[in-house]
């Protein structure tokens, strides 16, 4: 007796659907193996920073792409001083659990080469004489890492006019010359909060060294009596109550950095 067409053209059907059905088991289980062989890598390899080797490089990949786009000519949006909160958020206290006598406070720097004036590499300044320097203010849009912004007002000196008033950094009133250095370390008195800044954004026209908010003496609690503000970077890098900076070569410490953030941190 001969097969009838109809069940030939069953039988190919299901011959079909079994190849199709096991293509698709064979595709699905490669692509998990996949991902768990891209879990894998990120997961893997010797921690660089509190993160994994390939974490690490996905992240400086990022920075490098930052530092390709950034430039002094990129400048934060700036805001009429009447829109500047009265009572600024607060982000963070890491570094000021302490107190701390504002007038008893000095600021250690340390120069990668001998300051201007001086035979010495290092120095201290009291808050007077960093008052003395060109005083510049700004209001703009501080952003934390954490997804909040507020627009806030600031006053203090440029970073780039404290580093020309002593010849700090290799920076000269010709501008950039072949000593300048290519980072700047900042650290609370005791140590405990600690920023890595990359020159380009020490030099930044927007950031300052901060002794005001508002018009009127910075508060305990927002970095007194001296703080950084960088406005084209995260809040996370505007480290409070300054009590050194020194001019390096190698990329130094970095608080967040060492905890998984990116640190370039730029916006």
């Amino acid at each position: 007796m001969k097969p009838n067409v109809d069940d030939n053209l069953k039988d190919i059907s299901n011959q079909e659907m079994r190849r199709a059905t096991i293509k698709s088991l064979a595709g699905f289980a490669f692509g998990a193996l996949g991902l768990l062989g891209s879990i894998k890598w990120l997961v893997a390899g010797t921690d660089a920073d509190g993160l994994s080797r390939p974490l690490r490089k996905i992240l400086e990949a990022n920075r490098k792409v930052a530092g390709i786009i950034f430039s002094n000519k990129n400048l934060a949006p700036v805001f009429p001083k009447e829109r500047a909160a009265s009572e600024p958020r607060l982000n963070g206290n890491i570094g000021l659990e302490s107190s701390i006598d504002v007038d008893d406070w000095i600021l250690n720097v340390q120069n990668n080469t001998l300051i201007r004036g001086m035979n010495k590499s290092s120095m201290k300044l009291t808050l007077d004489e960093i008052k003395k320097l060109p005083k510049t203010e700004i209001t703009f849009e501080f952003k934390c890492i954490e997804g909040w912004s507020e627009i806030s007002n600031w006053g203090g000196t440029k970073f780039s006019d404290f580093m020309l008033a002593y010849g700090l950094g290799g920076f000269t009133d010709h501008g950039h010359d072949n000593l300048l250095t290519e980072h700047v370390s900042l650290e609370t008195p005791d140590g405990g909060y600690y920023v890595g800044l990359d020159m380009e954004s020490a030099l930044h026209p927007q950031t300052l060294l901060c002794y005001e908010m508002n018009g009127k003496p910075l508060l305990a609690e927002h970095g007194a009596p001296l703080r950084l503000m960088v406005p084209c970077k995260y809040g996370i890098k505007s480290i409070k109550r300054i009590g050194k900076i020194a001019f390096v070569g190698n990329r130094p410490a970095d608080y967040w950095a060492e905890r998984g953030y990116d640190y370039y941190a730029g916006l």
